[in-house]
């Protein structure tokens, strides 16, 4: 495809068909960058940070953009909302500029697990979101005529604790965003799956120290009371739905066997489809909590996270231009059915899917290991341990892994472009965008 590739189709060609040639051009822009690209992955890989300190990530990903030939060719704004997130903008030459402009956002991420690393495969997700930005670049660099869109690239640090894109939302980061893109690393290919809403809570009791052998009943003991707090939430399980999920840490539970704890604490994930259900589920977690420290005598603090995660709102419109685009790359995605009957977690991305449309598919890559393990650290991280020479067992599978990360940000890319130069498409994504709002306001209106 020639660099004066017209915007208007010639008589007799639909507009699928003068489609094509773009999205080639994106998804070979994208090849054009496998080097690049991966080296970006591993630096991201081989250097784990938790959410809010991902400095060197940070860099890496603004540099990456900073120094994108043509120079300056990408306005980079380097700390955008937080210390650690920023935000990468560009625009057709010759494009009109201006609030009509559409603006479509990929996501990156990239903070990593206590302990295990890039356990969730982030610094892929950040690779994907770099990806099918420059693919949609390079297909509207070939455009003689483009259209007013602006590509932008949002780093959103701190999806594992703390919910950095919450932080963006409220700085006003997605005010004038169209549609936003990411994905996600996982055991399969699926459109979406049914991220759900997340509390979480930091319980800590205050008792009173003794000496165990000499004078216990002089003690009030905080550990019993986080045991018992433990053991109601394991009992309330039985009462729980199907779909609700409880899951926590006893993060202090004592100094010393011969002290009576004066001091316990206990971290707890709460989970439910709605916001509805998961207040439901947090008051009944909360009066096991306190009645832990009524039947110990402890007093009882309950802090709840900085911010909570919404239920993620898929947009089937744009998931069926994605898995269309998808499908003609080889991605084979699972049913339906195994969606609605399979796992989920739960991702701040469901916030920012109830401020701007958008899409959020996961994508395998290579292996059937489990997120948050450290079997999955090695996958997300393949390319890398073979290029560093870490693991050599990792060598066999790491090209794969590459493979299906760049496969997944053309399809991305090539949805891109759909929604700028389909206005059908576009019109649905937000038609139903506010039919989700709506039907989610009715489902969680007070009784």
């Amino acid at each position: 495809m020639g660099p004066g590739l017209e915007r208007p189709a010639e008589p007799g060609t639909s507009r699928a068909a003068q489609l094509e040639p773009l999205k080639q051009r994106a998804a070979e822009r994208i090849d054009e960058a496998a080097e690049r690209l991966g080296a970006l992955s591993r630096a991201i890989w081989s250097a784990p940070e938790l959410a809010y300190e991902e400095h060197r990530a940070h860099r890496e990903l603004t540099r990456f953009f900073e120094r994108e030939p043509p120079a300056a060719s990408w306005a980079v704004q380097p700390h955008f909302g937080l210390a650690t997130a920023f935000r990468a903008e560009w625009a057709p030459p010759g494009a009109a500029a201006g609030p009509g402009a559409l603006q479509l956002a990929f996501l990156c991420e990239y903070d990593a697990l206590p302990a295990l690393g890039h356990a969730c495969g982030h610094n892929l997700i950040a690779e994907v979101g770099v990806a099918a930005a420059l693919g949609l670049r390079a297909a509207l660099e070939g455009v003689a005529a483009p259209p007013p869109v602006k590509v932008i690239v949002l780093g959103t640090p701190a999806e594992e604790d703390g919910g950095g894109k919450i932080d963006l939302i409220e700085a006003g980061a997605f005010k004038d965003l169209d549609v936003v893109f990411m994905a996600h690393p996982s055991q399969e290919d699926a459109a979406y799956l049914l991220d759900v809403a997340e509390h979480d809570v930091t319980v800590k009791y205050y008792g009173k120290a003794s000496h165990a052998a000499a004078y216990p009943w002089e003690g009030v003991n905080a550990l019993d009371a986080a045991v018992l707090a433990y053991n109601n939430l394991s009992a309330l399980r039985q009462q729980m739905k199907p779909t609700w999920r409880l899951h926590g840490i006893i993060k202090n539970g004592g100094v010393k066997p011969n002290i009576i704890p004066s001091y316990s604490e206990l971290i707890y994930y709460l989970r439910a489809p709605s916001m509805k259900e998961l207040q439901v589920l947090t008051k009944k977690a909360e009066d096991s909590f306190r009645a832990a420290a009524l039947a110990t005598g402890c007093t009882v603090e309950i802090k709840s996270g900085a911010h909570d995660y919404y239920n993620v709102l898929p947009n089937k419109t744009l998931c069926s231009a994605y898995m269309e685009n998808g499908r003609k790359l080889g991605i084979e995605f699972i049913s339906e059915d195994a969606i609605l009957n399979g796992p989920s977690g739960s991702t701040d991305f469901g916030n920012v899917s109830f401020v701007v449309p958008g899409i959020h598919p996961y994508f395998y890559i290579g292996t059937d290991a489990l997120n948050h393990t450290e079997q999955y650290t090695e996958a997300a991280g393949e390319h890398a341990v073979w290029m560093l020479r870490i693991l050599s067992l990792c060598l066999l599978g790491s090209e794969e892994a590459q493979l299906y990360t760049l496969r997944t940000a053309k399809a991305l890319a090539m949805t891109a472009l759909d929604v700028i130069f389909k206005p059908e498409l576009l019109k649905g994504v937000r038609e139903e965008f506010k039919s989700k709002l709506q039907e989610e306001q009715l489902l969680n209106r007070p009784a």
